[in-house]
């Protein structure tokens, strides 16, 4: 169920709660005005009915009264986030693949720079990496 679908649609929501439970009292409906688990909290509380049988009668009636004008503002909503879940994450990769150039580059710098030295922190690197996986080798 859409919240905001919910909230406006709250009077027909109300009165065919009311009909079903005439027990709840407007006050307990406003409190739980457009939150669905409150709502099945209250019903709960109120009548000692099953949660499932609470949610199946709430998407009965959402579904009597919202019809497909529900469901398209659903898949709007929808596709509207997913569609800032795509800019997010491709904003994301173009951060990080800015970040790895930045990076490439300056050690590309650092290389030229600097040989000797590059190239002994390399050689020292795999040495130590041959040293530790020969180890790790023969404890097997």
């Amino acid at each position: 169920m859409n919240a905001q679908t919910l909230e406006g649609h709250w009077t027909e929501f109300k009165g065919k709660l009311k009909k079903r439970w005439g027990s709840l009292t407007n006050d307990e409906l406003d409190k739980a005005e457009g939150n669905v688990e409150q709502l099945v909290g209250v019903i709960q509380r109120r009548t000692g009915e099953a949660r499932e049988s609470i949610e199946h009668f709430l998407q009965q009636i959402y579904d009597d009264v919202c019809g497909e004008g529900c469901a398209d503002s659903t898949m709007e909503a929808a596709k509207k986030y997913a569609n800032q879940a795509a800019e997010t994450i491709q904003e994301s990769t173009k951060q990080v693949r800015e970040a790895v150039e930045t990076g490439y580059h300056q050690t590309e710098q650092i290389i030229r720079e600097r040989p000797v030295e590059s190239l002994a922190v390399v050689f020292g690197t795999g040495l130590i990496a041959g040293v530790v996986m020969g180890l790790l080798m023969r404890s097997r």
